[in-house]
């Protein structure tokens, strides 16, 4: 079936061609009756005028031709010219789009969407590169560093040891980097087909609590938990890890004897988990970048993260179908809600 924008481009090029048409028949008339008018033809043979007449109409129509296509023709050479440019590796390149026949301005709009999207995957890419060069630097710098400093035969035992924790720590970075940069990507590029099982979710978000059982006891926090019972069918590895992202920053952020609630309610559709805490808050622009690679707003503790997290949260739970939000205010805290699907 053809659509409605392609039966107006017909009608609108079926119509230029009429109007060619009427417009070399009406001239080219004109110029005979002008002729013969004038008593420059005089008692003409058929032929000659048939002759005159041809001649007149390709010298007419190919003037009109050039005339009102020169402006859609023009339009094609922009768009060639402006591939050109983008294959050379220029995405600032647009095209305008002040034209009044609405499917040649609607080509040139998409033309210009198109080149923003690659504009923005170039730009992805370069800081994609930029953040992994510099987060794999940070701690192979960190671990030669310390690791000079203990070929020094006169250190103490206790500076010794002091050393060797802090290459252990950068070490794991690095395993703990490599091992989220790679489980991203397979996320993003691969289409993979979530393996499910059926578990409690209440038990595996009670499980994340105890992970970091020392930390809240460090810190004197306040836990209010409050968990439904809930068989959900989804996959428990991927979900295990959301839970500790998304705790593990509450936990980062939350000032000393604060409070942290771990909400889990239920209906027929969905099942909806809440971490909640009155930590530093978020400003409208972190909010906005919290689920980029490598994002974090916070710089003074880049060393407890990598900032790929959220981004990993986010993707795990598109995949099982649910959404994630989070409101915040400086100040006063920050909610993430995960909604997940029941079937």
């Amino acid at each position: 079936m053809i659509n409605k924008k392609t039966f107006h481009i017909t009608v609108v090029f079926s119509a230029m061609v009429f109007l060619i048409l009427v417009i070399t028949v009406f001239l080219t008339n004109l110029f005979i009756i002008l002729l013969l008018r004038s008593g420059i033809l005089t008692n003409p043979r058929p032929e000659l005028i048939l002759l005159v007449s041809a001649l007149v109409s390709i010298i007419v129509g190919t003037i009109f031709s050039q005339v009102i296509g020169k402006r859609p023709l023009k339009f094609i050479q922009n768009i060639d010219n402006a591939t050109k440019e983008v294959v050379k590796g220029n995405f600032e390149v647009r095209l305008s789009d002040n034209i009044q026949a609405e499917e040649l301005r609607s080509v040139a709009q998409n033309f210009n969407k198109m080149i923003q999207e690659l504009s923005n995957t170039e730009i992805f890419r370069t800081d994609f590169i930029e953040n992994v060069s510099h987060e794999f630097k940070t701690p192979c710098s960190a671990i030669e560093g310390y690791a000079t400093l203990l070929q020094n035969n006169s250190l103490t035992e206790e500076k010794r040891t002091e050393y060797t924790n802090r290459i252990l720590f950068n070490t794991r970075r690095l395993s703990n980097l490599t091992g989220n940069i790679l489980l991203l990507s397979r996320l993003e590029n691969q289409e993979i087909e979530v393996k499910k099982e059926t578990f409690s979710l209440d038990e595996q978000l009670r499980e994340v609590i105890l992970l970091f059982e020392s930390q809240w006891i460090e810190k004197e926090l306040d836990l209010d938990i409050d968990l439904c019972t809930v068989n959900y069918t989804g996959n428990r590895e991927m979900l295990m890890q959301v839970w500790q992202n998304i705790f593990g920053n509450a936990m980062k952020f939350v000032p000393d004897r604060g409070q942290i609630r771990v909400l889990l309610s239920t209906d027929r559709r969905s099942v909806k988990i809440s971490i909640v805490d009155n930590g530093i808050g978020m400003s409208k622009d972190v909010l906005k970048r919290i689920y980029e690679k490598f994002y974090q707003a916070d710089s003074s503790r880049n060393e407890i993260g990598n900032g790929l997290g959220l981004t990993l949260a986010k993707r795990i739970v598109d995949l099982h179908g649910g959404t994630i939000s989070v409101s915040s205010e400086i100040g006063k805290g920050t909610a993430f809600t995960v909604t997940l699907p029941l079937k």
